[in-house]
């Protein structure tokens, strides 16, 4: 795998609403145009060592894109513009300054274990969608 060709989610494996986010994009990528992988994976840890400097403390989803990475808000709504149908509509949001679309995104992002819960284990994907993640 080279990572500057892949268009790769990183998410928390162990939070419950990254991995409803997880399943969301699954359901509405039906181009199959994106790789998952949980932060806590072997390739997570990789990716983690790359773009974030070793940091493996993840309070963001993270999109990569070829070489660009994206996170917070500006993650999810470059993710919602590769997503099938309306959904790809949602990235007119970018047009909100960044620091307002983070305030919020960061408030979510603090409390989302305690309004939404913590996995004990990391998301196991279907069979069909096993292919989807990297290790």
């Amino acid at each position: 795998m080279k990572i500057g060709q892949e268009k790769i989610i990183v998410f928390d494996g162990e939070c419950n609403l990254c991995n409803r986010w997880v399943k969301f994009v699954l359901k509405h990528d039906l181009e199959h145009k994106f790789k998952f992988c949980a932060l806590q994976s072997k390739t997570g840890k990789k990716i983690s060592a790359n773009f974030l400097k070793g940091s493996t403390e993840l309070k963001t989803i993270i999109f990569i894109n070829g070489n660009h990475m994206y996170v917070q808000s500006t993650a999810a709504l470059y993710i919602f513009r590769h997503l099938t149908g309306i959904w790809r509509f949602m990235y007119v949001f970018v047009s909100i300054p960044k620091f307002i679309r983070d305030f919020f995104y960061n408030i979510i992002s603090k409390n989302r274990y305690k309004w939404f819960g913590k996995a004990k284990t990391c998301y196991v994907p279907s069979k069909e969608n096993k292919s989807r993640f990297l290790d």
